[in-house]
């Protein structure tokens, strides 16, 4: 990875407010859809009122901004500095509906959505700790990551994006059965893979280009909002794109820590959520080395650790405020990319904004008014330039000087690439193992190290000067 005097002062650069707060809400545009689904699933799942449902996604959106200011601000010993977006990570989701089913058979017709909640949040809380605590030891695994392992996690990073690229574009799942943008009620959405959708994506993806390629200065740094205005528009002009939750929403909210009571601290809970946020390290770290590759900054293994801290310490600060595991959220990473703005205080601004639409939901409210489709296009551009940065970093790998190095890539993309083509492969694996084994770039990160271990060797001297 390179590294330069340049580089650190892009990652620092403190850019005009204005350029600051347009390009962090381009972050958070791109954050949204995915973030807001995780609160969305458990309020459903818990059978939740509209107001309490509310409440959940109010927190979602607090915690969000907190920990992404945590990771790109950075405190003493914790945050990566880097501009990083945190959001939900859906490996939580499984494990808490699981959660969430044995309180309601143990709870029977008396059942109280704060028991099962109070239990998720003590193991979140829980799970944090654990975090912040084994971090040194995810800082001293930097030396398995050379660049032809590098490449191949960020390759499968992008690659397995372009599922929610597309996902997006097909438009959303379910759509509201009610009027005035209310919860209660949902039904499949009708109109899915409609060719107007599809539309609405290329017209996104088009503009976009147009931008990128005709726009000068900040103009073109902001070619994805601005692609993403232009669909939201033409979607207002078609009918996809209504107000109605904005009229809805209250004017000013507030998120109490512990809102839905004091957590309480189940073991196999807490076991079950650290298992969840191992994978969210491995995920998380494959991230940082991403970003620092994009970024030209060279990220070390102390950078490494501050940024697993800060993971942990979000988490913590999510389930005191209500909401659930965090992950250093991958579709931020191609935005980064397509822009070519470094700045972390983008991202900072970006958890500002987001913190600030947990006081206002009718501003939250208008941005989760932008339709799925508008995304879809925008995120095909993002992720595969997220791709196209894997490909780069393996240019370095120096395949004609080792020949070893085709097998691994090979072989850890074709592994990665199982639950891609084939989602129900490894359905009678252990219920321990689905968090892995269901994600394309845990699968690809293992077999990636562990192949190059084995063609290429590893130092443990260069592991134990890393944990000093």
């Amino acid at each position: 990875m390179a590294n330069s005097a340049e580089d650190a002062r892009d990652v620092n650069e403190m850019l005009p407010p204005a350029q600051l707060a347009m390009l962090g809400f381009q972050h958070v545009l791109v954050l949204y859809v995915g973030a807001a689904a995780v609160p969305l699933i458990i309020a459903g799942a818990l059978d939740l009122p509209p107001d309490q449902r509310a409440i959940l996604i109010s927190a979602n959106v607090l915690g969000c901004g907190l920990a992404t200011l945590v990771q790109s601000v950075g405190f003493p010993g914790v945050g990566i500095r880097l501009p990083v977006m945190m959001g939900l990570t859906f490996t939580a989701v499984a494990p808490m509906l699981g959660l969430i089913a044995v309180a309601k058979d143990a709870g029977g017709p008396g059942f109280a959505p704060s028991a099962a909640l109070a239990a998720i949040f003590g193991a979140v809380i829980a799970a944090g700790v654990f975090t912040v605590v084994a971090a040194p030891l995810v800082g001293a695994l930097l030396h398995l990551f050379p660049a032809v392992v590098r490449g191949t996690i960020v390759l499968m990073i992008g690659v397995s994006l372009m599922g929610v690229a597309v996902d997006w574009a097909e438009g959303p799942h379910m759509v509201a059965n009610a009027v005035g943008g209310s919860f209660d009620s949902v039904i499949p959405n009708p109109n899915r893979g409609g060719l107007s959708g599809f539309g609405v994506s290329l017209l996104v993806m088009l503009a976009i280009l147009c931008v990128a390629k005709f726009g000068k200065g900040f103009v073109a740094n902001i070619a994805v909002l601005l692609g993403i205005v232009v669909g939201a528009v033409a979607a207002t002009l078609t009918g996809k794109m209504t107000f109605a939750a904005v009229a809805a929403a209250p004017a000013l909210g507030f998120v109490a820590p512990f809102r839905f009571g004091f957590p309480a601290f189940d073991f196999a809970a807490i076991a079950t959520m650290c298992v969840v946020m191992i994978v969210g390290m491995i995920e998380s770290t494959g991230m940082f080395l991403a970003l620092g590759d994009i970024t030209g900054k060279q990220v070390t293994a102390s950078d490494i650790t501050r940024g697993v801290r800060a993971l942990g310490v979000g988490t913590v600060l999510g389930g005191i405020f209500n909401t659930f595991p965090f992950t250093t959220f991958s579709q931020n990473i191609g935005l980064v990319g397509i822009t070519g703005v470094h700045s972390r205080w983008v991202a900072a601004a970006g958890g500002l904004i987001l913190i600030g639409m947990s006081f206002a939901p009718k501003l939250a409210a208008v941005v989760a008014s932008v339709p799925e489709e508008v995304l879809g296009g925008a995120g095909i551009v993002m992720f595969g330039v997220v791709a196209a940065t894997g490909m780069r970093i393996l240019s370095e790998a120096k395949f004609h000087e080792n020949r070893d190095n085709l097998f691994i890539v090979g072989i850890a993309l074709g592994t990665g690439m199982i639950p891609l083509v084939a989602p129900e492969f490894f359905k009678n694996f252990p219920p321990a193992t689905q968090s892995f084994v269901g994600s394309s770039v845990i699968l690809t990160t293992i077999v990636a190290v562990l192949l190059n271990a084995y063609f290429n060797g590893v130092s443990l001297r260069d592991a134990a000067e890393a944990i000093d």
